[in-house]
């Protein structure tokens, strides 16, 4: 069983091989960026940085890089200096504002800038609030300047899975010596598709990992519910263990012990109400089903445990500008 599990893993990263000969702008799918709008930025009105926020996302989403996970590690983020700011001659009088805006595109875990591009925009309005917003929103997600930038970005962010590749699938291993399985495949599974090289390394390291996850869930799922079975042996019982029995993987290790007991219930059940008790057990498909459930399985975990991670998280752009 682990064979073909292994097997099919290496199936995977084939077809993620295959998946990187795609064109441009399927391969900045595959990878995303946070919008970060830092408090630091210099007396600029609130709803200025809302403005802003929205810019940045707006950005991220024409360059097929949105979709940003909890706790992204890369970010895009901007600096917003005024360079004039004048009163119009008219009645009233309005608020001029001529902003140097740049962007950066880095690892905002570790602080590492990556990419910067500055364009310039013009703003009038009733208040120097208004004039900041009007001016924000002159910024084109299809600016010729900030495309090149997030190209070269995306670039960067490739560079950095290649060269820290080896680190990150320790990293891994570290924590699988932990205990922390989950964790372990949320760090290999964040690796983008087009990181081809890197992906294909994590995609290999991730099945025995995989594995072990399993045979550990199913021996604490088995436990469990042979607990449940001898706290009460009977209708009420049976159905509380077999509930628990239900969620085991096939692929585990310990499946034909839980195969085992579920016959053993079903028996027993038979004996003490003269009927038939059934439960469905997660069974194995053919190899293609095998591929698909093993693929979203593994994926599932990752996103699971990346969900469960700080909603907020605090940005290292020290340095930047």
């Amino acid at each position: 069983m682990k064979k073909i599990l292994l097997s099919l893993l290496m199936i995977i990263g084939y077809n993620a091989y295959s998946q990187n000969a795609l064109g441009k702008s399927d391969d900045a799918a595959r990878i995303t960026l946070a919008a970060y709008v830092p408090q630091q930025i210099y007396k600029m009105p609130d709803p200025a940085r809302s403005i802003l926020a929205n810019k940045l996302n707006q950005i991220v989403t024409q360059n097929g890089m949105g979709g940003a996970a909890n706790n992204e590690r890369f970010i895009i983020t901007a600096n917003v200096n005024v360079i004039s700011k004048d009163l119009t001659a008219t009645a009233p009088p309005m608020t001029a504002l001529v902003l140097e805006v740049t962007l950066y595109i880095g690892d905002g875990f570790v602080g590492t800038k990556f990419s910067s591009t500055s364009i310039s925009v013009k703003g009038v309005g009733e208040s120097e609030t208004k004039a900041y917003i009007s001016a924000l929103k002159g910024i084109s997600p299809t600016n010729s300047n900030i495309q090149s930038f997030v190209g070269n970005g995306k670039s960067k962010i490739i560079e950095y899975y290649n060269s820290k590749c080896d680190f990150i699938i320790k990293e891994a291993q570290t924590l699988v010596s932990q205990n922390n399985f989950e964790e372990a495949i949320f760090k290999l599974t964040s690796v983008p598709e087009v990181c081809k090289e890197c992906y294909d390394k994590c995609m290999d390291a991730v099945g025995p990992i995989y594995q072990k996850q399993i045979d550990r869930e199913c021996k604490s799922k088995l436990m469990e519910a042979n607990t449940a079975w001898n706290a009460a042996q009977d209708s009420y019982g049976a159905d509380i263990a077999g509930g628990i029995l239900a969620q085991i993987d096939p692929n585990a290790s310990c499946y034909k012990e839980a195969l085992a007991l579920s016959n053993k219930i079903a028996q027993r059940i038979k004996e003490i109400d003269q009927r038939d008790w059934k439960l469905q057990l997660k069974e194995q498909q053919d190899n293609v089903d095998i591929q698909k459930a093993t693929i979203k399985a593994i994926r599932d975990i990752g996103v699971a445990y990346g969900n469960g991670q700080p909603k907020t998280v605090t940005y290292n752009v020290r340095g930047w500008w």
